[in-house]
């Protein structure tokens, strides 16, 4: 039997061992297409541009004393607690995109920041949200989302209360619906601007809000003071005048005539709180007609208690706002500054008064506030001191703002306590 041959070997002789395989050269990851690293660069850059704000506001709050970070960090982290939250996710979700599409460790860091931000940010609104139901507040999370301005309201009516020097100032009263046989509280407010700005529209949401709670509101105009226009002398006398009006047209309006307050915001607070406590101490008169009861109590959101002190302390425009309204500076008119700042006034026997104010306030700081009403205090005036948690000053501007609906009850409160 014949062996078939070999068809492999090599006819010279038995075959060769085959020569020993080189290693197979890998063919790597494909590379990203164009779109997916456009895409990519782009979310990490967005990514990275909403966690910085986001640190930025959210630090800001917590530690004001931080350069720039600390002035816009109690208005938006103050006011828009939960917006920031929400922003701070967004900043998360664009470091999750950048994450998946390849850079991870950046991605990993932006994703921890911005969460951190966030729990941050609902720290602040926890803070608040519980010291709005300490308050009495029934808080509503839909006005907190959705009313972020002055809400489009209008007033019941519009008057002119005086004219001096041709110059017509009008009042908007808000006013509760009518219960025939009883009287409602009232209240005049002085709307803010540093003397020189802003008029009674910006208290529209207070003023309704007010008056569907049973308090009838007199937002009022005051002259308002120029670089070549002084009011010091000339806005009090408004207010006197406003005072008058109300007093006199308490029946058209059912107006409870023991029970008018005087009080306003910032600015405003200052010259209500002014006003109100020389008028009690026979300090000031009116010039034209006849001078007004002392007020029920009064009240001061947020304000400058001494002119000189803002003046000195040249926060955020107070310096200029002082000058306008005086005509120059300390040195110079020495007596101006004094007449119109409200330490100057505190004697036993004031009325009651409410002083509000945010923990986080540069231009009204809370210990400058809270100084007057100890010396208020000392001398025996029934005083209500609140402190609302990281809120800026004009903490009230956003209507549906956890600190705007807790200081409107506050005010509520106080308003309504006159009668018991």
């Amino acid at each position: 039997m014949t062996t078939p041959r070999n068809s492999a070997a090599s006819p010279a002789g038995p075959a060769s061992p085959a020569a020993p395989a080189g290693p197979a050269r890998s063919a790597g990851p494909a590379r990203p297409g164009r779109l997916v690293r456009i895409l990519r660069a782009a979310s990490a850059v967005l990514a990275s541009f909403l966690a910085f704000l986001a640190v930025a506001i959210v630090l800001g709050a917590y530690v004001p004393a931080i350069p720039k970070a600390g002035i816009i960090g109690p208005v938006l982290g103050g006011q828009y607690p939960f917006h920031m939250a929400l922003f701070a996710l967004v900043a998360a979700g664009f470091a999750a995109l950048a994450r998946r599409a390849g850079l991870v460790r950046w991605g990993r860091v932006v994703i921890v920041v911005s969460s951190l931000c966030t729990v941050g940010a609902l720290v602040i609104g926890g803070i608040q949200f519980q010291a709005a139901r300490e308050a009495g507040v029934d808080v509503s999370l839909g006005q907190v989302f959705t009313e972020l301005g002055y809400p489009a309201v209008k007033p019941d009516a519009t008057e002119t209360f005086a004219s001096p020097e041709g110059e017509p100032l009008q009042v908007d009263a808000y006013l509760p619906a009518k219960d025939p046989g009883r009287r409602t509280p009232a209240v005049v407010l002085a709307h803010a601007g540093g003397f020189h700005t802003f008029d009674k529209s910006d208290l529209r949401g207070t003023g309704h809000w007010l008056a569907d709670h049973g308090v009838a509101v007199f937002a009022v105009d005051y002259r308002l003071a120029g670089p070549d226009r002084p009011t010091w002398d000339k806005a009090p006398q408004d207010l006197l005048s406003a005072m008058s009006w109300v007093q006199r047209n308490a029946d058209a309006y059912g107006v409870d005539t023991a029970r008018i307050s005087l009080g306003g915001m910032s600015a405003g607070g200052t010259l209500a709180m002014n006003t109100a406590y020389r008028l009690h101490n026979g300090t000031i008169k009116a010039l034209d007609g006849a001078t007004p009861a002392p007020p029920a109590s009064v009240i001061g959101f947020y304000p400058g208690t001494d002119v000189a002190q803002m003046w000195e302390e040249d926060v955020a425009g107070t310096r200029e706002a002082a000058e306008m309204y005086t005509g120059g500076t300390p040195q110079q008119y020495p007596d101006r500054y004094r007449e119109v700042s409200p330490t100057s006034d505190v004697r036993p026997g004031l009325p009651r008064t409410l002083l509000v104010v945010g923990d986080r306030d540069r231009s009204a700081r809370p210990e400058t506030v809270t100084a007057l009403g100890d010396a208020l205090r000392e001398q025996g005036v029934d005083v209500e001191m609140k402190q609302l948690p990281f809120a800026d000053h004009a903490f009230d501007d956003v209507y549906g703002s956890l600190t705007s609906q807790t200081s409107r009850q506050i005010l509520l409160d106080f308003l309504r306590a006159d009668g018991r």
